[in-house]
């Protein structure tokens, strides 16, 4: 099926400048593969590492005082306290468009599906008569779970946030997400909503690196109402900032991935339809100007007829200035490659947030994929589907952390502790090994603690145990 746009006719001014990247002929090395493919030359990390620290330093310090000088200044709003009264929680999701409603509740169902499913078991492995190690999940106590604010609403990063917390049976949950000036200072009335929705009392009106700082070190109580609790783990996205601060708090607390401005690459042969791919592409573009959007492909005739397309599609689209130049900005563009196996290294070398497939045997090809946050494979798998209702997850690393880091799921509020359970035989079986080895470490009291518990054998050597 050929799918064809219906988009009108865009004047020649309008146009998407999609850059192109060629790596074709071109034998690159790992490293060469990821300098190349397109990434944002702006503001890094390090660029806002300095501002980060300030905010958090006085956040530390000033406590909710702090707090509110930098609502004020960030957010144009007077604040007395963050907390988020309970009686605008329920108002909220008693306002609550039916419709919008709804369709949270079928993302909740499909999501806590999903999650639940994700829980690892406890493993027991009997190494020995009375040698028993076992692995058991056990939830962190508390969590600080953050939702952007800026350009767009997300109630669906509520139901990402909270949904695999709850599944791991976390127990105290809170969640931050920018207050809004003209919502009387307090958070998006359908962000407050989905917290209702899901059982969340714990609501602050606190936005950006922040929101992380409070969470990571806690704000003691104040006149103006009760502390803020130090959390275990802080997760969620948001921009460079939030980024910024979850790497600069790892450490004092866990964190789910640095999760910051949106991207999308889409590895495509000539089988693919130009007006998906592009709709693709924009659909991610729209949320930021500094969004990527990114497609790999051996054919220069698809790469054609997307361009055309991201014209028509770009012009028509509600957010088309945004979309324009985060299409036409040094983080998106087209990368040509030789042939499939080369797009496939390009893919890994760029280790994409959101990674569609969208050739032959499209299946057969998402299983030879290393990095990426998420996988969405054929034509009727869209990210957008994955932002909101597959059930997945839509908090996934960025800008080449998948190498290395997963998407926000049900482990990320799990600790695998292991416990050791030896009878006196059992010990007694590996004692003498254990002295060898204390021995070859230089660490005699290792070896001392074992045979302590063994009087009847002190003299004797380790070979003879």
């Amino acid at each position: 099926m050929t799918i064809s746009s219906e988009f009108p006719a865009v004047p020649a001014a309008a146009t998407v400048s999609f850059r192109t990247v060629d790596l074709r002929g071109r034998n690159l090395t790992l490293a060469a593969l990821r300098a190349a493919v397109p990434r944002a030359q702006g503001q890094t990390v390090a660029d806002a590492e300095e501002k980060v620290l300030d905010i958090i330093s006085a956040v530390r310090k000033g406590g909710f005082e702090a707090l509110a000088e930098l609502a004020l200044r960030f957010d144009g709003v007077e604040q007395d306290h963050p907390l988020v009264p309970q009686a605008a929680l329920s108002a909220a999701l008693e306002q609550l468009d039916p419709v919008v409603r709804r369709a949270l509740e079928e993302s909740i169902s499909r999501a806590r599906r999903f999650a639940e499913g994700q829980r690892p078991r406890n493993v027991d492995v009997q190494l020995g008569d009375g040698a028993l190690v076992s692995q058991n999940w056990v939830p962190v106590a508390r969590v600080g779970l953050y939702v952007p604010g800026g350009l767009a609403v997300y109630p669906s990063s509520v139901i990402m946030n909270v949904v695999p917390a709850l599944a791991a049976g976390v127990e105290s949950i809170a969640l931050a997400s920018p207050p809004q000036k003209e919502f009387g200072g307090l958070p998006h009335p359908t962000i407050l909503a989905a917290a209702a929705l899901l059982g969340i009392t714990e609501v602050y009106a606190i936005g950006g690196a922040q929101a992380v700082a409070a969470f990571a070190y806690g704000v003691p109580a104040a006149d103006a109402g009760p502390a803020l609790e130090p959390v275990d783990v802080v997760t969620g996205p948001g921009n460079i900032f939030v980024a910024t601060a979850k790497r600069l708090v790892k450490g004092v607390v866990g964190i789910d991935s640095e999760a910051g401005t949106t991207e999308i690459a889409i590895l495509a042969d000539s089988t693919a339809q130009p007006p998906l791919v592009a709709a693709d592409l924009i659909s991610q573009a729209e949320h930021d100007p500094k969004a990527a959007s990114v497609l790999i492909t051996d054919s220069e005739d698809l790469a054609a007829a997307v361009r055309a397309e991201l014209d028509l599609q770009a012009a028509a689209t509600k957010h088309s200035a945004r979309v324009r130049e985060a299409l036409s900005g040094p983080q998106s563009g087209v990368v040509l490659v030789d042939n499939l196996e080369q797009g496939i290294a390009a893919c890994d070398a760029y280790a994409a947030e959101h990674l569609e497939i969208m050739t032959r045997d499209a299946a057969a090809v998402a299983g030879r994929i290393r990095n990426a946050g998420a996988i969405f494979v054929g034509d009727y798998s869209p990210v957008s589907l994955g932002d909101y209702c597959a059930g997945s997850n839509h908090v996934l690393p960025t800008s080449g952390t998948a190498a290395f880091s997963s998407g926000l799921n049900v482990t990320t509020f799990l600790r695998a502790i292991q416990v050791v359970n030896y009878s006196r035989e059992a010990l007694a079986e590996v004692s003498g090994h254990i002295v060898s080895l204390s021995g070859a470490e230089d660490l005699p009291a290792h070896g001392e603690a074992v045979t302590a518990r063994f009087p009847e054998q002190r003299g004797a050597s380790s070979a003879d145990m």
